[in-house]
């Protein structure tokens, strides 16, 4: 299974995005709990670019892959707003007050406690972001 999306970086396009994920988790017979997980992730690492890759009021592109072999989904998610790598960004420390905390970090955790693989690349002027989750019999 191959599927491919392309929104503009707006946060209206989240719907789609949503649409997107719940197609897939239904072609591919996943749960509920799983297609809310993914959800979660692919909103939240979408926001980010639409939020802070681009100067405001840039019109820009964000194209979102989905391939699966049955065992393993993979998420591509590319663009190409300002260079960012969160696998790089510090790990958010959910032993700090939430009123003490700096802003931002939490949708990166997210990320990184329900996939199973994060990578990033810069190549050819875009961000590459890949993300793999396991499937489970």
């Amino acid at each position: 299974m191959r599927k491919v999306i392309n929104i503009k970086n707006q946060i209206a396009e989240l719907e789609h995005v949503e649409q997107f994920i719940e197609e897939i988790c239904e072609e591919l017979g996943l749960s509920m709990e799983m297609q809310m997980n993914l959800n979660l992730v692919l909103e939240e690492m979408v926001s980010n670019i639409i939020f802070y890759a681009y100067p405001k009021g840039t019109d820009a592109h964000i194209e979102l892959v989905a391939e699966s072999d049955g065992k393993e989904l993979t998420f591509m998610l590319s663009d190409q707003g300002k260079e960012f790598d969160p696998t790089m960004k510090e790990d958010f420390n959910v032993e700090i007050n939430p009123a003490e905390r700096d802003l931002g970090g939490m949708g990166i955790y997210i990320m990184k406690n329900i996939m199973n693989q994060v990578t990033y690349q810069r190549l050819e002027g875009k961000n590459l972001l890949t993300m793999k989750k396991e499937l489970k019999d």
